[in-house]
């Protein structure tokens, strides 16, 4: 039984495991990250993360697949190194937050002047639209930004106006209106 074992896991070189662990890892990261940018509209890079995603996949599962037979562990190996890539690529997006969202601040009547003027000082366009709450008048502000720049917003308004709530959507399609040139938003 343990002869077995060790037959099993000593079957391919050591060297050979990592590579096809670690190409295998970086493929899959391109892949994860290549279906969440093209979701996004970033239609060109996605294409060209196709290319070297295919390249290595090709080379990847070629050498996976001579052999298998001999050294199962590679199949193994192949599995674990997707798992990782799945992993990085989501870190590896989350990191780069490619995408526009749009954050919606409900605050008391009172604090939306405050809120809408620090905002926009910050550079970032807002528009502020009077409502109802429960309880009081309210102002809703919606602001328009890139998803890398909304925890500077975020801390800056829950920095000053803690009681105020926010909203954040990640948004699919963007025309017209005003963004500041600092700031702006764009493929």
């Amino acid at each position: 039984m343990i002869k077995t074992i060790f037959d099993f896991l000593t079957s391919a070189f050591f060297f050979e495991l990592v590579l096809i662990l670690f190409s295998k890892a970086i493929e899959v990261a391109i892949g994860t990250l290549r279906v969440i940018l093209i979701s996004k509209g970033y239609k060109r890079i996605g294409s060209v993360l196709s290319f070297f995603e295919v390249l290595l996949w090709v080379f990847i599962a070629s050498r996976v697949l001579m052999g298998i037979t001999d050294a199962p562990i590679k199949g193994i190996v192949y599995s674990i190194g997707f798992a990782i890539g799945v992993y990085i690529g989501t870190l590896l997006e989350n990191y780069l937050a490619f995408g526009k969202v749009l954050i919606h601040v409900i605050c008391l009547k009172s604090s939306g002047p405050g809120i809408l003027s620090m905002i926009r000082s910050a550079g970032y366009g807002v528009t502020s639209i009077d409502a109802q709450g429960k309880d009081s008048d309210k102002k809703m502000l919606m602001i328009f930004a890139n998803r890398k720049g909304k925890d500077e917003i975020v801390k800056l308004i829950e920095t000053h106006y803690p009681e105020a709530m926010i909203v954040i959507n990640e948004v699919a399609v963007l025309k017209g209106g005003y963004i500041s040139p600092r700031r702006r938003i764009a493929k």
